[in-house]
């Protein structure tokens, strides 16, 4: 008995090292991916486009996380890596990291401050750590599974909002025509029912704005593991009620954050307007 409590304690501090350990090294090669973003913004010149028009990539997207790979097969050579730009290394240590190396890519193509470079670590499938880093903006928001969510190193939490007419509630649009002209029927039905609608074009930030009480909600549909997957913890760990959806056709998610008192109101308007399918 002696021996399994011990063993079973000597587990609990591994892992606690192991999360710890992961949450550091993605925020320090979050600090460093991101400085060399905004470094690099004087370069652009022209951005190549993926999916539609509207889907932008750009030079120091592909830069960015040739960087963050980099750095991580150097800090550990076993793991998994997934990045947005094309990253797929397979790992064997049951870490995989999910990499977005400037989520946001169109704010950032046109010198706004809605962009951020995104981290996180699954281990053995479970979000265990996470940190999105804002630039433009001074910003570094991360988490570690159950042990709370921070702003520039100084604990946060999501509003107590109660009521949803008074719901600052973010959100972020399809990059294909036909879905944005849904979204916008959908839209024109919400937004008498809130405050209001922001969209600052990062999902990553967007969730970590409901984390740090900057938003009261965000919803979108048709995210990337590598869109949300930091930013969900971040939510999460400062008290949002989060809800992810995975579409297995698509590979794609409906992702929801919110402040408690109004999750279950909010998360039923969107589905009578069927923000969860368009």
């Amino acid at each position: 008995m002696a021996d399994d409590h011990r063993t079973r304690a000597q587990e609990a501090r591994y892992v606690t090292a192991l999360h710890n350990e992961l949450h550091e090294l993605a925020c320090l090669i979050g600090r460093e991916a991101a400085a060399m973003v905004l470094d690099r913004h004087g370069e652009l010149h022209e951005a190549d486009t993926k999916a539609s028009d509207i889907d932008l990539v750009t030079q120091i997207d592909r830069a960015s996380e040739q960087l963050i790979t980099q750095r991580l097969r150097a800090a550990r050579p076993n793991d998994g890596i997934v990045g947005e730009e094309g990253t797929a290394v397979i790992g064997t240590s049951g870490v995989q990291w999910l990499v977005d190396p400037i989520d946001g890519t169109t704010s950032f193509f046109y010198g706004l401050p809605g962009f951020s470079v995104s981290i996180a670590a699954r281990l053995d499938g479970q979000v265990v750590a996470g940190c999105v880093v804002a630039p433009a903006i001074n910003a570094e928001y991360s988490a570690v599974l159950g042990r709370g969510a921070t702003m520039n190193g100084e604990p946060i939490s999501c509003r107590d909002t109660s009521s949803l007419s008074k719901a600052l509630v973010g959100t972020g649009f399809a990059p294909d025509h036909r879905r944005r002209t849904r979204q916008g029927h959908m839209f024109a039905a919400i937004i008498p029912q809130i405050r209001d609608i922001r969209r600052m074009g990062s999902a990553a930030l967007d969730l970590s704005a409901v984390a740090a009480g900057q938003l009261d909600a965000y919803f979108e549909i048709g995210l990337s593991l590598w869109d949300y997957a930091a930013g969900v913890l971040i939510a999460a760990e400062a008290g949002a009620l989060t809800i992810v959806e995975p579409d297995h056709a698509s590979d794609r998610a409906f992702v929801v954050a919110a402040a408690p008192g109004i999750a279950d109101e909010l998360v039923a308007l969107l589905r009578a307007h069927d923000a969860d399918t368009v």
